[in-house]
């Protein structure tokens, strides 16, 4: 079956790219769509669906803040795939998320159905059984009605100010009779600010569990509130505000520590400007034009989510607070394999003198943790140096990087401030490492240091040697338990001299020089992919076997699309696994026909980036933490390993193949930007259940899942072989 379909018109070099800002929608939406997988268990359903708004917070932060910015400062700016404005873009935003409303009300209803079924129901407030109103309005009447602060907006009470992503109950009274009589008949505002409080109550009646959301039970009980005052109208309101604040170098006080200045950018951030606001319906106009006047939005800004919560943020403790119904409904908990190679050894003993690849989440990451540990206890070890992006709130690593410092080791953390909305958090790292002794830097002014680098250096003998590794992710241990990730960790001392150049140039504020050995960001990494890609056009010329393997998050560099477009046209056979952002159409006659793009979407959220040049035994393997939007080919310090050894190669090899294979999680992509999920051929196949199993093998009496793993083994030496 070709999932080739063709676009109604015939495309042209103008119409080879996507609007970024759409694309990522594209990706938001297969979030979404998982929602609807019936074979997904229900409570995972749910979370995706807390996934997608999620996602959607942070985009119109982010994404839309940005825009809404470049909208007054520089609104003629174009964007360079689609030629339209911010203005142009925000609109487009705005009806594509409105398009997905509808989709995401339907998995909310087939999920609360189905959780009926399962003695889960949330209490439908319209037809309120006067058993569940009493239990309610105790509830109300001691636990919620006394934090309440009920606000009145008239001459003498201003409007208030509106956090980021909290819920207020907004209320239009009509005017009472002394107004009316007074000639003024202006209708007064009423407001309640309900975030504070627990965003559900789960009420046990019997064997049934009953959700009731608090903004419902505060808006049921609100005449209760505002005593006698007739209520006219009133809406649940959430205001998402922009929160892309940079560090600008004129802001910079040589005189102030720069945790100092995050500190205070991240106060400011929270009143920064209202760039979406979601209603649970919509108001009287007047009070619309209100609302919209007070918060300096307007109502093309506005996104109503009629019969669903506004903040889903519910789907992700839910499932806890109703315990005895989580039988069937999760994914099937998997334990992380251990290497069996690495298993009851020292670790730094060990990596002194072996290379070792691992693969999260199917690995565990005990044994670099590991590996630090050994390295702060050893009297060899001269020093650590490390690139720190975003730590896991009770972090192993920095402990060990603790320890290594208390013993008096040398350890130098590069710790970056500006990991988006993980600031704070490393803020209080950066104090915490600074305090037992670390060396910190903060990176350099202009660029992200985005890295994921480690050095262990030792003086054994009177000679020098070290331990490198280099991953794709986090130094992040819950996160190595849910995105699929790389670490290769190596005694290889040339990669080791590289390193340590690098971290020594971050040491001086220099951004790191172009390496040999290593591809480094922003001086080296793209012209070395734009100088392979040249490669294989070459290849391709002379021998016809030209081939190109991109594995990564995103893909927005125009240089890079051209390149790729070029290699196309060439005849390079190119594969590209992009999990979100995608700006270049495939299968475009002239232009992109030898391009495939696929996207997985699964269990785990797919985050290695994995680089292949070449087929056989000439392909060109790389690994590494950079993405190809624009931020990391320009304005972010990436580091990435070529994979030589014959082991980690034939690793890369497997996850490769599985992930491109993969029927169950994989969507492909069409010439007009829009994706369908890959057909099943002979059975599906799911890449995280099969690299699972390959990486932590069932016990020997598990044959039926061996032989599953084998019968696809075969299939797929077969498909080579055609």
């Amino acid at each position: 079956m070709s999932l080739f379909v063709a676009p109604e018109k015939k495309l042209n070099a103008d119409q080879l790219f996507i609007n970024r800002e759409l694309s990522w929608l594209e990706f938001n939406k297969r979030v979404l769509s998982q929602a609807g997988e019936q074979e997904i268990p229900l409570w995972e359903r749910l979370k995706f669906l807390g996934i997608y708004f999620s996602n959607l917070d942070e985009f119109f932060m982010v994404r839309v803040g940005s825009l809404t910015d470049q909208f007054f400062f520089d609104p003629q700016k174009k964007d360079d795939k689609t030629g339209w404005t911010a203005k142009e873009q925000i609109k487009e935003i705005f009806t594509k998320v409105e398009s997905f409303a509808p989709l995401a009300f339907s998995y909310f209803q087939q999920i609360k159905n189905l959780l009926v079924l399962r003695q889960v129901e949330f209490i439908d407030f319209a037809h309120l059984p006067r058993v569940e109103e009493l239990l309610l309005s105790k509830r109300f009447h001691e636990e919620i009605f006394p934090l309440l602060s009920p606000l009145i907006i008239d001459h003498n009470h201003p409007f208030p100010f509106l956090g980021n992503k909290e819920q207020y109950i907004v209320s239009q009274f009509e005017p009472k009779e002394k107004e009316k009589n007074k000639g003024g008949g202006r209708q007064t505002i009423g407001i309640v600010g309900i975030s504070h409080l627990p965003p559900y109550f789960v009420l046990q009646i019997e064997q049934s569990y009953k959700i009731a959301f608090t903004a419902d039970v505060v808006k049921y009980f609100l005449p209760e509130i505002y005593g006698n005052r007739k209520i006219c109208d009133q809406i649940l309101l959430r205001a998402t505000r922009n929160a892309d604040i940079t560090v600008k170098e004129g802001y910079l006080d040589y005189d102030m520590d720069f945790r100092d200045v995050m500190k205070d950018l991240l106060r400011k951030r929270k009143r920064l400007a209202v760039v979406r606001l979601q209603l649970d319906h919509f108001p009287q106009a007047d009070l619309t034009a209100y609302l919209c006047q007070r918060l300096g939005v307007g109502e093309d800004r506005i996104l109503v989510q009629e019969n669903m919560p506004l903040d889903f943020s519910f789907a992700f403790s839910l499932p806890s607070s109703c315990p005895a119904l989580g039988k069937g409904l999760f994914y099937p908990a998997v334990t992380p394999g251990f290497p069996a190679e690495v298993a009851q050894k020292n670790s730094l003993s060990w990596f002194a003198n072996h290379e070792l690849l691992l693969a999260f989440p199917f690995q565990s990451m005990r044994p670099f943790v590991d590996l630090l540990n050994d390295a702060a206890e050893d009297a060899s070890v001269v020093s650590i140096q490390i690139s720190l992006y975003r730590l896991a709130k009770q972090s192993k690593i920095a402990n060990a990087l603790i320890r290594a410092a208390e013993n008096g080791k040398k350890v130098v953390c590069l710790l970056e401030l500006r990991a988006r909305f993980d600031e704070q958090s490393n803020i209080d790292y950066a104090e915490a490492l600074e305090k037992a002794g670390c060396t910190i830097l903060y990176g350099l002014d202009e660029y992200k240091t985005h890295a994921k680098l480690c050095l262990i250096t030792r003086v054994v003998h009177g000679r020098v040697s070290t331990i490198t590794q280099i991953g794709t992710g986090n130094y992040n241990e819950k996160t190595a338990e849910q995105y699929t990730d790389l670490m290769l960790i190596t005694p290889n001392a040339e990669i080791g001299r590289a390193a340590n150049k690098i971290f020594a140039s971050l040491c001086i504020g220099e951004i790191p020089a172009r390496s040999r050995t290593l591809w480094v960001a922003p001086q080296g990494f793209k012209s070395d992919i734009l100088a392979l890609i040249a490669a294989e056009i070459e290849r391709q010329k002379e021998f016809a076997d030209g081939y190109i393997f991109i594995k990564v998050n995103s893909m927005n560099d125009m240089d890079i699309m051209r390149a790729l477009i070029k290699a196309s046209q060439a005849g390079v056979k190119i594969n590209l696994l992009i999990r979100g952002i995608c700006c270049l159409r495939p299968g475009v006659e002239g232009y992109s026909e030898n391009i495939t793009v696929r996207s997985l979407v699964g269990r785990y959220l797919e985050h290695s980036r994995i680089f292949v040049f070449g087929r056989g035994e000439r392909a060109r393997m790389f690994l590494g933490s950079g993405d190809l939007l624009n931020r990391n080919t320009a304005r972010r310090v990436e580091v990435f390993v070529e994979a030589t050894s014959d082991k980690v190669r034939r690793l890369l090899g497997q996850i490769i193949d599985a992930a491109w294979q993969d029927t169950v999680n994989g969507w492909q992509m069409l010439a007009n930007g829009r994706y369908m999920h890959l057909p099943f051929a002979e059975m599906p196949f799911n890449s995280h259940s099969y690299l699972q199993e390959f990486f932590c093998p069932p016990a020997p009496a598990a044959t039926p899942h061996k032989s599953w793993l084998q019968r696809v083994q075969q299939r797929w030496q077969k498909e080579k072989r055609l």
